[in-house]
């Protein structure tokens, strides 16, 4: 398999999906640090404008929000098997629900040191205010529904290490995501809303300890000159019972249904049930292949 590239930063909760995914699964895997927020010179040109984080390439393949990147890697990694039951639903929750609470929590303890340019970009992002008083404000009942969907956890672990059971499966990531990521950026307020959850505490350590696989660092330069060198690989089959009647060849754009919304133009290679594949040609890249989630993206006629 070529290389998995992975364009992220370090702190980013969506981000963590996939680095525990790599663990899982022991895959070697080569990490591009991108900028918090825009610009982001070296991420533009692979995905035709979408900026959110974290973006997969593998040689001139990108996809782009974090569940068409899981999907892919269960697909070229099968083994062991992740993705079991109603996991992508459960991966759904923890990125809408569960997600909202997690950030009324964490901005409600950190919104004071947030710095001006990440709130300006963030109102850029999703179109409207970042109002961080409103936040401060939702913190409170915010953190009664965070620990509510916790106990959903410790209740689901029972007897096992996973939800998954023995071993780990996608909703095991997806949950950790919103435990890790309130971990790290408001210690205190994770510790009082696990207290009295022993279970989550210590699954908690168990997800931690999986690690990310073996990960080595590559520049935002080479990454693009492996876009550049390389061709797509083949698209699966067009599904013809798409609702929306797309032909392949088609001018489409793609855009977000919650945030970032701004449309990503291309030439339509392929749909599928669960992922929408365009085609974007420029004189720097040339051909590359720009996979989304056909949930959570809306997908026109150009």
């Amino acid at each position: 398999m070529a290389e998995i590239i992975l364009h992220h930063y370090d702190t980013s909760p969506f981000s963590e999906k996939p680095r525990v995914m790599f663990g899982i699964k022991g895959l070697a895997w080569r990490s591009v640090i991108q900028p918090v927020i825009m610009p982001k010179p070296d991420l533009i040109p692979l995905t035709g404008g979408y900026r959110r984080i974290p973006v997969m390439q593998i040689g001139a393949d990108v996809y782009c929000d974090s569940q068409v990147i899981l999907a892919e890697i269960e697909r070229r990694a099968p083994e062991p098997r992740v993705a079991r039951g109603a996991d992508w639903a459960a991966n759904i929750w923890a990125d809408r629900l569960f997600f909202q609470a997690t950030v009324a929590v964490v901005f409600g303890a950190i919104g004071d040191h947030v710095p001006k340019e990440f709130i300006e970009d963030r109102e850029k992002l999703s179109g409207r205010p970042f109002d961080m008083a409103a936040m401060k404000a939702a913190a409170g009942p915010m953190k009664a529904q965070w620990r509510a969907q916790a106990a959903w956890i410790e209740d689901g672990l029972g007897s096992n290490d996973f939800l998954g059971g023995s071993t780990p499966s996608l909703a095991d990531i997806a949950a950790y995501m919103n435990v890790w990521w309130l971990s790290g950026a408001a210690r205190s307020e994770a510790a009082a809303l696990l207290a009295g959850l022993p279970r989550v505490t210590a699954w908690r350590a168990r997800m931690t300890a999986i690690g990310h696989g073996a990960r080595s660092e590559m520049s935002g330069a080479e990454a693009l000159d492996a876009a550049r060198t390389s061709d797509p690989a083949a698209a699966p089959p067009h599904d013809d019972a798409d609702s929306l009647g797309l032909i392949p060849g088609e001018a489409v754009s793609v855009s977000s249904d919650d945030y970032g919304r701004d449309p990503i133009e291309g030439r339509l290679v392929a749909v599928t049930p669960d992922q929408v594949i365009i085609a974007r040609t420029s004189t720097d890249l040339g051909r590359v292949h720009v996979h989304f989630p056909r949930f959570g993206y809306i997908v026109a006629r150009a």
